[in-house]
C-alpha cells in the first residue's frame, strides 16, 4: 500500500509548463524530498535522477569540458573511483557500461556511446518493480524514439541505428514504413506527435512535446491525490519548468542544429567507440 504524504503535497507550488517563477528548484526540492520521504519512497526519487547522472558520466568518460551536473544521485569523486575500480556504489547498468567503454567492447555495437547508455539506463529503469517508474520511463522512450524518427525522416537522415531499445515497439519503429509506424492503435498521443512533428519551430515543437510529457503525468497521478506518484510527477514537472526557464528561442534553434548535427554524425561511427 502507498504512504500518504499530506503535508508535503499540500505545500508544493501550483505549477504550469508556462509559469514565470519557482518558489523552489528542481535540486532544492529533491534536497527536501530526503528529509520528507520514507527512505523507500526516496529510492525512487533517486531514479528520477539517474539521467543527471549518466549525463555526468558520459562526460568523465569521453573526458568532455562541461560543467558537473548537481542533480546526479553521485558526486564527480565517486563516478571517477568507479571509472577506476567498480566499488559497487553505482547501479549495475553504469558497472556495465564502464567495463565496455574501458575494454573498447560496446554492449550495443550500432549504437553511440550516449545511446548505448541510456538504453541500459532505460532496461533498468523499466524493469523496476514500481508502477509509476517503468510506466514513466517506458512512455518517455517510445516518445523519444517516435521523436527521433519522425525528425530524421523530415531530414532525411536514417535512423535505424537511433533507435534505442529491443522490445517490440521499438523494433517496429525502426523497420516499418508507415506514417504511423503501424501504432496508432497502440499509442494514444501518435496523431498529435505526429502533427506536432510538422511545426517549423523547433522551441514551439520542443515545448509540445513537453506538454505531452506533462498531460501524461497528470493522467496517470490523476487519482493519486496525496502519494509517492504525485509527487514523483511534481519532480518530473518542475524539471521541465526550470528547462524552459532557462531557454530563449535562439538557444533553442541552437540545440535543434546540434541534435541534427549529432544525428548525422553518430549514424556515421563505426562498430566501435570513439577514441578515449
Amino acid at each position: 500500500m502507498k504512504r500518504n504524504y499530506y503535508c508535503l503535497v499540500a505545500g508544493l507550488q501550483d505549477i504550469t509548463i508556462d509559469i514565470h517563477k519557482l518558489s523552489m528548484g528542481q535540486l532544492e526540492f529533491r534536497q527536501e524530498l530526503k528529509l520528507e520521504l520514507h527512505p523507500n519512497d526516496y529510492k525512487l526519487a533517486e531514479v528520477l535522477f539517474l539521467p543527471n547522472d549518466n549525463k555526468n558520466l558520459l562526460n568523465i568518460l569521453l573526458k568532455r569540458e562541461e560543467a558537473f551536473d548537481e542533480k546526479g544521485n553521485f558526486s564527480r569523486e565517486v563516478l571517477e573511483q568507479n571509472i577506476k575500480e567498480i566499488t559497487g556504489e553505482l547501479p549495475e547498468y553504469m558497472n556495465r557500461f564502464i567495463i565496455s567503454f574501458k575494454e573498447d567492447e560496446p554492449i550495443i555495437p550500432d549504437l553511440s556511446p550516449e545511446n548505448q547508455l541510456t538504453a541500459l539506463f532505460y532496461e533498468y529503469a523499466i524493469s523496476l518493480d514500481d508502477k509509476f517508474i517503468s510506466d514513466w520511463f517506458r512512455f518517455n522512450r517510445d516518445l523519444n524514439n517516435l521523436l527521433t524518427a519522425l525528425i530524421c525522416r523530415k531530414y532525411d537522415v536514417p535512423y535505424e541505428h537511433q533507435i534505442i531499445g529491443r522490445d517490440e515497439v521499438s523494433q517496429t519503429i525502426r523497420k516499418s514504413h508507415a506514417r504511423d509506424f503501424g501504432l496508432s492503435a497502440e499509442i494514444s498521443y501518435m496523431d498529435d506527435l505526429l502533427n506536432i512533428a510538422k511545426d517549423e519551430d523547433v522551441q514551439e515543437r520542443e515545448k509540445a512535446i513537453d506538454r505531452l510529457r506533462w498531460n501524461y503525468l497528470d493522467d496517470v497521478t490523476f487519482f493519486e491525490y496525496f502519494t509517492i506518484d504525485r509527487i514523483l510527477a511534481f519532480a518530473l514537472k518542475l524539471g521541465m519548468v526550470e528547462r524552459w526557464l532557462a531557454l530563449d528561442k535562439e538557444h533553442g534553434s541552437q540545440l535543434f542544429e546540434e541534435l541534427l548535427q549529432d544525428l548525422k554524425s553518430s549514424y556515421k561511427l563505426p562498430e566501435t567507440f570513439t577514441d578515449k
